[in-house]
């Protein structure tokens, strides 16, 4: 059965997995990605770095890491060029989780360090 985003739920969650495990390995060594980098990792199905759906994965992985404890792990994700950012949907699901967006450099800037101190100090396999 085809999801909202028109994905059958097994190859969604197999992409959401490839996420997920790429984005806590650039936490762990307190790095960032480029959206552009990130969709050439995930291979369980295909996306492009502007994709609406793309958003959503991210959505849904951000949501259960912060529901988790781990904080909005997407907050590594950033514009290849520019202001490299996290794109406004962060911004608002931020918001819709509880953040205070008013200053968005302000709380990108924690939840980016939530993100790495957690993952950095964990060890690998844990």
């Amino acid at each position: 059965m085809l999801n909202d985003y028109g994905f059958e739920g097994p190859v969604w969650e197999a992409a959401k997995k490839q996420a997920t495990d790429v984005l806590v390995e650039v936490a762990r060594r307190r790095g960032r990605m480029a959206y552009s980098e990130l969709v050439a990792q995930i291979t369980a199905l295909s996306l492009e770095p502007h994709d609406p759906r793309l958003f959503h994965l991210l959505g849904e992985i951000s949501s259960e890491e912060d529901a988790a404890g781990r904080g909005m792990l997407t907050a590594i994700v950033v514009h290849k060029s520019g202001d490299t950012q996290p794109g406004p949907g962060f911004f608002e699901l931020a918001k819709s989780r509880g953040r205070n967006t008013k200053d968005v450099l302000g709380c990108w800037i924690a939840e980016f360090n939530k993100v790495h101190d957690y993952w950095a100090n964990k060890r690998a396999g844990t």
